[in-house]
């Protein structure tokens, strides 16, 4: 998955505290996905959000993510136990296979994607305490570094399972807490994989559907 460059420009765009940018809003790229988008189910009536998505290095769109509740910004000690939110990525399942150009070979995608993902967006709206500005992206490197590990042992001592409904189907997914919110990552019957991250709200009683009209989002 080429998916580095896209996460290091959200966490970029998140510094400062600043909400999601409008620009990243547009319903384009979600109505180019030629896979089911995933949110949470109607059991959520709060607001609802895009993100943006990610796209291949040939320009197929890969993954993309759907907000609901507040728009995080940066976490700081201001807003650290006010927000509340639930990011839902989805990631579509695909094996190793060559770019359109023929030049290179496109990574599998699989719920360690989703799993590194969401962890990694979970970082971009994060920010220790006392931490200089200066010292915030070596700190984000490290812990980017640290999901990316994290993410690919999920049968690790650091995951535990959770069984939460996926179109009313309870389904397993792998899922870790940590100071900065929690992170979950599953598959789909749809041919998907979902990952989620939050803070404020349980992750326990969520639960997740495909999205019927993502064009109903703009």
């Amino acid at each position: 998955m080429e998916t580095t460059s896209r996460v290091g420009a959200q966490a970029s765009a998140a510094e400062g505290g600043q909400h999601v940018p409008s620009a990243r809003r547009t319903v384009d790229g979600y109505l180019l996905a030629p896979f089911p988008w995933y949110g949470l189910d109607e059991a959520f009536t709060g607001p609802r959000w895009l993100m943006q998505v990610g796209t291949s290095a040939d320009g197929a769109v890969e993954h993309g993510s759907i907000g609901h509740g507040d728009e995080p910004t940066v976490r700081s000690e201001a807003t650290e136990d006010k927000e509340r939110f639930a990011v839902v990525v989805t990631v579509a399942a695909s094996p190793d296979r060559r770019s359109a150009d023929g030049t290179g070979l496109l990574e599998a995608t699989s719920v360690s994607s989703a799993a590194w993902l969401a962890g990694v967006g979970l970082l971009s709206f994060t920010w220790p305490g006392q931490m200089d500005h200066s010292l915030r992206d070596n700190w984000l490197d490290q812990q980017t570094e640290t999901a990316w590990v994290l993410a690919d042992d999920l049968n690790g001592a650091d995951w535990s399972t959770l069984s939460l409904p996926v179109d009313g189907v309870p389904t397993s997914f792998h899922y870790r807490e940590s100071e900065f919110g929690w992170v979950l990552a599953g598959s789909t019957r749809e041919g998907v994989h979902v990952g989620a991250y939050g803070r404020g709200m349980s992750a326990y009683g969520l639960g997740f559907a495909m999205i019927k009209d993502i064009g109903a989002y703009a």
